[in-house]
């Protein structure tokens, strides 16, 4: 896919799916600020936004904080906990609007999971919207039909950069 300067691009990331990639995979975490640089690719960035989910005791706090430092808008909500344990705190919904909302006004939306759900959205914004859609995601936890759908894919697995120890 060609890549040029006055692309203007918007950043959702899914910082759920992509911690979770990270650490089942690798038992490391996301170098979100490497992940940023690599998706912007010389472009012109216009929205950058993580998607986070705060729980009860607040200890990811600081990590959120490091977020906002490093170029993203911080959305969050808080983690639901039903009657019986199970927990629940996805932003499919929240990224799908966002992603609809502010594709008026970008050349490229840059997603950053491999959550297979986004495929419609991937589908709809590229039809619809004129759009060109990346993908950006861990090869072994994304979904087949995202990759195929996505005008552009690029695995993290590909370059340790894109992870931090622990």
């Amino acid at each position: 896919m060609i890549k040029h300067k006055e692309q203007r691009v918007g950043v959702l990331v899914d910082v759920s799916n992509m911690y979770h990639s990270a650490k089942n995979l690798y038992k490391k975490r996301v170098n979100f600020k490497e992940v940023l640089k690599e998706a912007v690719a010389g472009r012109k960035l216009i929205r950058a936004i993580a998607y986070v989910v705060r729980t009860e005791q607040g200890e990811e706090t600081p990590f959120f904080e490091a977020l906002d430092k490093q170029g993203f808008e911080v959305n969050m909500k808080d983690l639901q906990v039903f009657a019986g344990g199970a927990k629940k705190g996805d932003w499919d919904v929240g990224i799908t609007v966002d992603a609809i909302k502010l594709s008026q006004n970008l050349d490229v939306i840059i997603l950053i999971t491999g959550d297979g759900d986004y495929v419609p959205l991937v589908k709809y914004l590229k039809e619809n919207k004129g759009c060109l859609v990346e993908v950006m995601a861990f090869r072994q936890t994304a979904s087949g039909m995202l990759v195929e759908e996505s005008d552009d894919f690029i695995d993290l697995s590909d370059d340790k950069k894109y992870l931090l120890g622990r």
